[in-house]
């Protein structure tokens, strides 16, 4: 299936000069300290900011926005650095660069398990019919229920869940759930709780304050030109979107998929880690369009709802493994093993929905003038 390319920068625009990048980061440098600031006045709050998270995952809570902002800040310099670092002094930028991706990783992991939780039991009353689960907020997962609406399933591709049965065990799912994946948020908060008081961490801090007001340039990055490092990184997405299997993803629903999912093998699905990685790939070309475009950067639809269809593809990706692997909890029910893999199947399900949204909005024409 031919791709369309993006084009990253306009042909006839000027050169953009290394000055760019310098203001780029230390934007977010002093993002990342303005984050850090409100996160130490704020605090965890007497239930943890993984309680805020858990309750009102939309955000709000003083704390939730810290971490929230603290994160963003660490994933634009960790993506920069990794673009344009042949400009950058290279022990810093190589040194720099994973601790940065340590640190959002670390502090993401708590909002994970959170988010993963209320998606699936949200699954299991949509599912059942239940009132012992919260109903779903609205447009939690708008982009792919529409795409899944309006993309038929092929005939006897997947049954309608037996809903008498399901309700019978979803209420022991949604319980088992819960305790597996609070158990897990629980410790991810306390992990996060230990980065941000470990010497590590204060180390990034202490970088990335100096980084707020100087960045270590190479030599070369006085007459250099950022367009072609952006444009390599617009190449690399492009390249592997080319390699998706997006002739499969125009059918909705991937039975391959739904048969790899319920094996007893534990591993991450084999079909999800080239989306995973384009998902990666796309938050770099944002990022190094912003770099170019500075504070006027432009709205790209296509770049977002593209980057929004590849988010519920990993959220419904991590919810049917959660899902799986609860149903190898030994010893379970078997009303309640029914119940997880009718939910686990759902969750595959939105994720071909996903790449079936993912492949409509990467098809269209790109919107918004080009930096």
């Amino acid at each position: 299936m031919a791709q369309q390319h993006l084009e990253p920068t306009n042909p006839t625009a000027r050169p953009v000069p290394a000055d760019a990048l310098a203001g780029y980061l230390q934007a977010q440098a002093t993002e990342f300290l303005r984050a850090l600031r409100l996160h130490r006045e704020t605090g965890p709050g007497p239930n943890g900011a993984g309680a805020h998270t858990a309750r009102n995952a939309g955000g709000g809570e003083p704390g939730v926005d810290a971490a929230r902002a603290l994160r963003r800040a660490a994933r634009r310099l960790s993506g920069t650095l990794h673009t344009f670092q042949p400009l950058l002094n290279a022990e810093w930028a190589e040194t720099m660069r994973p601790e940065l991706a340590w640190l959002s990783g670390t502090l993401a992991l708590e909002h994970s398990y959170a988010s993963r939780l209320e998606r699936l039991l949200q699954a299991l009353h949509r599912l059942s019919g239940s009132s012992a689960f919260p109903a779903q907020s609205a447009g939690a997962t708008m982009p792919v229920a529409v795409a899944a609406a309006h993309a038929p399933r092929p005939a006897g591709a997947a049954s309608p869940p037996d809903r008498g049965s399901l309700t019978v065990g979803a209420a022991k799912a949604g319980a088992l759930l819960d305790r597996q994946l609070t158990l897990a948020r629980t410790r991810a908060h306390s992990t996060a709780l230990q980065a941000l008081g470990s010497a590590r961490f204060h180390a990034v801090a202490d970088k990335v304050a100096l980084l707020a007001s100087e960045v270590p340039l190479e030599a070369a990055a006085a007459t250099a030109d950022l367009r072609p490092l952006a444009a390599a990184a617009e190449g690399r997405l492009t390249d592997a979107v080319a390699a998706l299997p997006l002739v499969t993803a125009g059918h909705p629903y991937n039975a391959e998929a739904l048969v790899h999912g319920l094996a007893p093998d534990p591993a991450p699905h084999p079909q999800d880690a080239p989306w995973h990685q384009v998902r990666l790939l796309l938050r770099l070309h944002r990022y190094a369009r912003e770099v170019l475009a500075g504070d006027g950067a432009p709205v790209d639809v296509r770049l977002l709802a593209a980057g929004q269809a590849l988010n519920h593809h990993r959220d419904a990706s991590e919810a049917a493994a959660a899902a799986a692997q609860a149903a190898r909890t030994p010893r379970i029910a078997p009303a309640t093993a029914y119940a997880l893999g009718v939910l686990h199947a759902d969750q595959r399900h939105e994720v071909e929905a996903a790449r079936y949204a993912f492949q409509h909005s990467w098809q269209k024409e790109a919107v918004g003038t080009r930096p």
